[in-house]
């Protein structure tokens, strides 16, 4: 493993790894029915486009550097959750330096070389929620995630916060990949599949 991180460092110029795990044991004074693990593991890479104007092509670094971070940010969620099987929602998010253009943060997550490995690897079809932001070191970032084959499901829809104590410096990115294996402690607010259908004109004919 070793070996394989000190690759990765000299390729894509990773700095650092930040694994985040919780578990909510209770809620409102009680134990949810279903615990959910969650977690979030943010990479920390030197920012590949700095220096670079607004015109500058983005396309060789995206299809160089994403994919790698797609496996390594993935493999360690799958490790530390218990199985891609186990995890039901998940998110993505980067925040850029200020040396970098907020574009940067999006080039490395919004991008099929990124989004889709990402959910390929972990038994998704939905589309991935996300967050991205120029950031100073240390700022923290609220990461959106939702249910990974059933987007509409609101009992997923849930965020984990993300921080990295020293990063990003200028010249860096953090790329965050973050995952639950259940819903919120106690989800009671409907579903989309169970809604009445609520529009404007309903609305005018409900008593005040």
């Amino acid at each position: 493993m070793q070996e394989r991180i000190d690759h990765l460092d000299e390729s894509i110029g990773l700095r650092k790894l930040v694994l985040y795990r919780d578990v909510a044991l209770t809620e409102a004074g009680e134990a949810p029915a279903r615990p959910a693990r969650r977690a979030s593991v943010a990479a920390v890479i030197r920012n590949p486009w700095v220096g670079t104007g607004p015109s500058a092509d983005l396309s060789a670094e995206q299809g160089r550097v994403a994919p790698v971070l797609a496996r390594l940010l993935t493999d360690r969620l799958i490790a530390s959750l218990g199985g891609a099987d186990e995890i039901e929602s998940f998110g993505k998010a980067a925040m850029v330096g200020t040396a970098g253009e907020i574009e940067h943060a999006g080039a490395l997550i919004h991008t099929p070389y990124f989004g889709n490995l990402m959910r390929e690897f972990l038994q998704g079809e939905s589309v991935i929620c996300f967050a991205d932001s120029r950031t100073e070191a240390g700022e923290t970032l609220i990461v959106p995630l939702w249910h990974k084959t059933r987007a509409s499901t609101r009992s997923h829809y849930q965020t984990i916060s993300a921080r990295v104590s020293d990063a990003p410096r200028a010249d860096e990115i953090v790329v965050i990949a973050a995952a639950s294996t259940g819903p919120r402690p106690h989800p009671r607010i409907g579903d989309r599949m169970t809604d009445p259908v609520v529009t404007a004109e309903t609305l005018e004919t409900v008593p005040s």
